[in-house]
C-alpha cells in the first residue's frame, strides 16, 4: 500500500487527477465494449466449434446481457455504500476470471456460465466508472466527462468487430475471450495503480442497510421483460412462455416501486422521478435508444442481403457514423456545460429523426450514399444528444448517488437497445408475413427473390418511421426541460 501511495504523490504534481481518472476509466469501458462486438463476430465460429445451433450460441451474448442487466442497480448502490474503486476493481477481477473460464470451455454451456460470471463483473464497472469520471471532473464539466467517455464507448463499437473478425480468422474463437481478458486485467491493473479510493467516491454511508429486496425485485423484473422481448421476437409474441415473463415483469416491477416508497434506505430512490428534469431526461434517453438501436441491427440485414455487400464491407461501411460520434459527443458535452442543456437535446433528437426520416426511403433500389447519409446524420444526432442528457439527469442528484444513478442510465440504454431490436424484429417479420412471404429474418439469407427483399425493404421502411416517432417524442419532452440556471433558481 505504501508504494501504491508513493506513487498517487509522485503523478499529483504531473498529471492533473480527473485526466488519470479518464484514462484508467476509458481502458475499462473499452474492454467492456470490445468484448459485446468481438464475441458477437465469434459466434458461428463458436456454433461451428461445438456442433451446435446458432440460435442456442447467441445465449452466450444474451445471457451476458441479462446477467448486466439484473446486476446494475444493486452494484451502482454497492458502489455508493462501500466505495466505489473497491467495486470496480472486484468487477474487473471476476471480469478477467470469467474471460479465462470462457476461453478454455469445453461445452457451450460452460462457455455460456463463463459469461455470465463474466456479465457479474461487467455490470460491477459500468455504472461504476462513469460514476467516477463525474466526480472527477466536478459539476462544472460533467458534459465534458460524458462526452468524453462516449468517445471511447463509440471507438470499442468500431473496433471489436473488426479484431474480433481478425482474431477469429487467424487465431480461433478463443483468442477473442482471451484478447478480452487480457484488456480487463490492464483496466485491473491501471485501476489499482491510478484510482483513488478516497477521490473515487462513494464510501461516505457504509453503514446503511443495502435494500436486497429491492435489488432482487428489480433483477427479476429486468430479466423478465428483456426475456419477453428476446423471446417474442424468436419465437412467438402470444406464446404462454413471454405471458408469463410480461406477468412476472408486470408484478415485480409493481411490488419493487412499493417496497422502494417504503424503506428508509432504498435501492433506487423512486421519489426521484417526481423531479421532472430526472425523469423526462430518463424517458428522452429509452426514446432516443429505442429509435436508434434498430438501425444498428437491421442496415447490416440491408447491406449484405438486398445490396449485397460483403460482411467485412459492410464494417467498413459502418465507420464513418461511428466516428461522427466519438466527434460529436465530446462536443456537445463540453458545449452543454457553457450553454445549457436544452439547445442539445432537443437539436440532437431533431437531426437523429432527420436521418431515421431518411432512412424510411429505403428500397431495393437504393445506393449506398443514401444508406451512409442517413447513418451519419443519425449518429451525429445521437451524439449530441447523450452527453448533455445524461449529465442533465445526474445534475438533480448528489455525490452520494451518483454510482446507482449513473448505472440506472446504463441500464436505460442496455433496455432500449434489447427492446428496440425486439420492436424492429416485429415490424420487420410482420411486414414480410402480411405480404405472402415467410416471416423471418432468416428467410432473407436464403434467397435472392426481390419480391422478398421487397417485403423486408418495406418492414425497414416502417421501422425507421416508428423510430423516427420515438425520436420525435423525446425532442418534444426535452424541449420542457430546465436548464442548470432555472433548476438553481427553483
Amino acid at each position: 500500500m505504501s508504494r501504491i501511495s508513493n506513487v498517487y504523490k509522485n503523478v499529483d504534481g504531473l498529471i492533473d487527477y480527473k485526466w488519470r481518472v479518464l484514462f484508467a476509466v476509458s481502458i475499462g469501458l473499452f474492454s467492456s465494449v470490445f468484448d459485446h462486438g468481438s464475441l458477437s463476430v465469434a459466434l458461428p465460429s463458436i456454433a461451428d466449434h461445438f456442433h451446435t445451433d446458432l440460435p442456442t450460441t447467441q445465449w452466450v451474448v444474451i445471457g451476458y446481457g441479462l446477467t448486466i442487466a439484473a446486476l446494475l442497480l444493486p452494484m451502482g448502490r454497492l458502489s455508493d455504500l462501500l466505495g466505489r474503486k473497491r467495486i470496480y476493481v472486484v468487477g474487473f477481477i471476476i471480469f478477467v476470471l470469467g474471460g479465462l473460464l470462457a476461453g478454455s470451455s469445453v461445452h457451450v454451456y460452460q462457455l455460456i456460465g463463463s459469461k455470465l460470471v463474466q456479465g457479474a463483473g461487467s455490470a460491477m464497472t459500468q455504472g461504476t466508472s462513469m460514476a467516477m469520471v463525474i466526480a472527477a471532473f466536478g459539476e462544472r464539466d460533467r458534459g465534458k466527462a460524458l462526452g468524453l467517455t462516449m468517445s471511447v464507448v463509440g471507438a470499442g463499437a468500431v473496433v471489436g468487430p473488426a479484431i474480433g473478425g481478425f482474431l477469429v480468422d487467424y487465431l480461433g474463437w478463443q483468442s477473442v475471450l482471451y484478447t478480452t481478458a487480457g484488456l480487463g486485467l490492464l483496466s485491473l491493473l491501471v485501476a489499482i495503480v491510478i484510482l483513488d479510493p478516497v477521490r473515487s467516491g462513494g464510501g461516505e454511508h457504509q453503514n446503511d442497510v443495502f435494500d436486497w429486496v429491492g435489488a432482487a425485485l428489480s433483477a427479476i423484473a429486468l430479466v423478465s421483460l428483456l426475456l419477453a422481448m428476446t423471446l417474442g421476437s424468436r419465437i412467438n409474441w402470444v406464446s404462454p412462455v413471454v405471458f408469463v415473463a410480461l406477468f412476472w415483469f408486470i408484478g415485480s416491477l409493481a411490488f419493487f416501486i412499493w417496497w422502494e416508497l417504503r424503506i428508509p434506505s432504498p435501492l433506487l430512490d423512486i421519489r426521484l422521478f417526481k423531479i421532472k428534469q430526472f425523469s423526462t431526461g430518463v424517458v428522452a434517453s429509452l426514446l432516443s435508444f429505442l429509435g436508434t438501436q434498430p438501425v444498428r441491427f437491421m442496415i447490416p440485414f440491408y447491406l449484405q442481403f438486398v445490396l449485397g455487400y460483403s460482411p467485412a464491407a459492410i464494417g467498413w461501411i459502418i465507420v464513418p457514423g461511428a466516428f461522427c460520434m466519438v466527434i460529436a459527443g465530446p462536443v456537445s458535452g463540453r458545449l452543454s456545460d457553457r450553454y445549457g442543456w436544452r439547445v442539445f437535446n432537443v437539436g440532437g433528437l431533431i437531426v437523429t429523426a432527420a436521418g431515421l426520416f431518411l432512412l424510411c426511403t429505403l428500397n431495393t433500389n437504393s445506393t449506398l450514399v443514401l444508406v451512409m447519409s442517413g447513418m451519419i446524420i443519425q449518429t451525429l444526432g445521437s451524439g449530441t444528444f447523450w452527453p448533455p442528457n445524461n449529465s442533465s439527469v445526474l445534475s438533480v442528484v448528489g455525490q452520494e448517488k451518483y454510482g446507482v444513478v449513473a448505472s440506472l442510465m446504463n441500464l436505460v440504454r442496455n433496455s432500449g437497445n434489447v427492446i428496440g431490436i425486439a420492436i424492429s424484429t416485429a415490424i420487420v417479420t410482420a411486414t414480410m408475413g402480411a405480404m405472402g412471404h415467410p416471416p423471418t429474418l432468416a428467410a432473407i439469407d436464403e434467397t435472392s427473390d426481390l419480391a422478398l427483399l421487397g417485403s423486408f425493404s418495406a418492414g425497414l421502411r416502417y421501422t425507421f418511421l416508428v423510430c423516427a416517432l420515438f425520436v420525435v417524442v423525446g425532442a418534444v419532452l426535452s424541449a420542457f426541460r430546465q436548464e442548470p440556471r432555472e433548476i438553481a433558481e427553483n
